[in-house]
């Protein structure tokens, strides 16, 4: 089951963000799904936060620096050390170049 994902943004440099034209790049993390078995991204669960009808994870993605928190439904199962994948809605990527100004 994919869960959208609704809490920090995930911001990104290097190859990711200049494979699509851009120094920066930047999620909205409700315009994230998450996944238990498959997706662009592939991460590992830090901490896994169940509230109910909300579960936060703080994501540590393969080869990169930045951590993303993602807010998923509560039914979606995942502790510390599982593997997740995350994949972004690409028409909702924001591109940034050098100085950090939007890329339209």
């Amino acid at each position: 089951m994919a869960t959208k994902a609704s809490r920090a943004a995930a911001r990104m440099t290097g190859a990711e963000a200049e494979s699509r034209g851009a120094t920066t790049m930047g999620i909205r993390p409700e315009h994230i799904t998450v996944w238990p078995t498959e997706g662009a991204w592939q991460g590992t669960v830090g901490v896994s936060e169940h509230l109910g009808s909300d579960t936060f994870f703080y994501v540590n993605l393969d080869g990169r620096d930045e951590l993303v928190t993602v807010r998923a439904g509560g039914d979606l199962v995942l502790q510390h050390g599982d593997t997740i994948y995350l994949t972004p809605e690409e028409s909702r990527i924001h591109r940034f170049d050098a100085q950090g100004l939007r890329i339209a």
